[in-house]
């Protein structure tokens, strides 16, 4: 069998199509097109590839995955189930991750914006850390802190320096001053950890490289200083599996490895913050062409609403009612959406016949789609969890009205 875009899960042979076990023939006759499909065997491979890379280059390495990537939960539970931690940016998640069953141990949790209930609630579950991006919430963390009479570790998070990045704080003389005073002045905070996030869909050395000298010149900023943090947190930022092989993934460990020992520094833990990379490549579409029009435009029964754009996956479309046939003829493909935005892909190679009713295969999905979906006045699709010859209705919108977390 041949793999289909890359993933060892999606296999063609002889004109069939097999998602996992299940032959793609059985899905259609059962279920209406759009479907969102979910492999748990993929996620559990791309943690254990991950966690075995890293486990080798690092003796302290901890991993905390994403949870705005995807946080439908029996995704969440699947993760859960592989030991990992997670991190969070607000209360819906808070609340999701500790009902999924996740140790406030392995929680971590901040953002640019930390609202009194964030940080409460953050505080009284006793999670790991809370991430800052303003030295000004030290404050609030710390009289919150006080009130349960706990101490809170805190981790900065320290900007980039990349191109026109707003996150994190810009470590300057005055900031420093600021942190060494609230360090003095707050007795129920303790910095523990020291994060930096450069970009997403990171698949060249070179931002890995960039992103741990951001690291490095900020912990010997401090340092210099007599702050001394522990524990580095390298964010997340990796593609789907099938973009980043794992070859890729075991020289990105190693050169962040390498140049840690180059830098001299004295750490104790590192983190890093794997969203895109466990579930992207784990899900997909079945769509169908709806309309072929002039020049080679064909739109399909999804659109921008439920596969956005600013999910950035790395897309790929597949004619699944014509597998064997050659993709080499330039296509644009466009969604549903009223509005000229809505295009998924523009010559984007395909089959040589374009069919209505055709149906269309859509990869690396897994990620951010559901995070960034707007839904539009369309109706939800189904979405299947399959691992093996087994298929899971996770979600039917006649029943379970939305995915959203509240």
């Amino acid at each position: 069998m041949k793999k289909i875009s890359g993933n060892p899960f999606l296999k063609r042979e002889n004109g069939q199509i097999f998602i996992d076990l299940v032959p793609f023939e059985d899905l259609i006759k059962k279920y209406n097109t759009p479907i969102l499909i979910f492999l748990e065997n993929r996620i559990r491979d791309n943690i254990n590839s991950f966690k075995k890379v890293f486990n080798k280059e690092f003796k302290r390495f901890k991993c905390f995955y994403s949870l705005k990537a995807n946080f439908l939960p029996e995704i969440c539970k699947i993760i859960y189930s592989e030991g990992i931690g997670v991190e969070l940016i607000g209360l819906p998640e808070l609340k999701l991750a500790l009902s999924i069953g996740f140790s406030p141990s392995k929680i971590i949790i901040g953002g640019p914006y930390l609202s009194k209930e964030l940080i409460e609630a953050s505080i009284q579950s006793k999670v790991r850390e809370i991430i800052i991006y303003d030295l000004n919430d030290l404050k609030k963390i710390n009289s919150i802190a006080q009130k349960f009479d706990h101490v809170q570790k805190v981790c900065i998070r320290v900007n980039s320096q990349k191109f026109r990045s707003k996150l994190g704080v810009e470590l300057n003389e005055h900031k420093i001053k600021q942190l060494k005073e609230s360090c003095i002045l707050y007795q129920n905070i303790k910095l523990t950890s020291i994060l930096s996030h450069y970009s997403t869909q990171m698949n060249d050395l070179n931002q890995y490289k960039r992103n741990m000298d951001a690291i490095s010149n900020n912990m010997k900023m401090l340092l210099s200083h007599n702050i001394n943090i522990k524990n580095i947190n390298f964010g997340g930022g990796f593609p789907e599996a099938t973009v980043m092989p794992q070859d890729q993934l075991e020289k990105i460990a190693k050169s962040t490895r390498n140049l840690l020992d180059e830098s001299e520094i004295n750490y104790r833990n590192v983190y890093f913050e794997p969203g895109r990379y466990f579930i992207g490549d784990s899900g997909l579409f079945i769509a169908k062409i709806v309309k072929v029009s002039e020049n080679r435009w064909i739109f399909l029964n999804i659109g921008n609403h439920i596969c956005p754009k600013f999910a950035k996956c790395s897309l790929r479309f597949y004619n699944a009612s014509l597998i064997d046939k050659s993709h080499k003829y330039k296509t644009s493909i466009a969604g549903i959406v009223p509005t000229d935005q809505d295009v998924l892909a523009k010559n984007y190679f395909f089959t040589k016949q374009l069919k209505q009713g055709d149906k269309v295969l859509i990869t690396n999905t897994g990620a951010y789609c559901l995070t960034f979906s707007n839904r539009f006045p369309y109706p939800l699709p189904k979405i299947l969890l399959i691992k093996g010859n087994d298929v899971d209705e996770i979600f039917d919108p006649e029943i379970n009205q939305d995915f959203s977390i509240n």
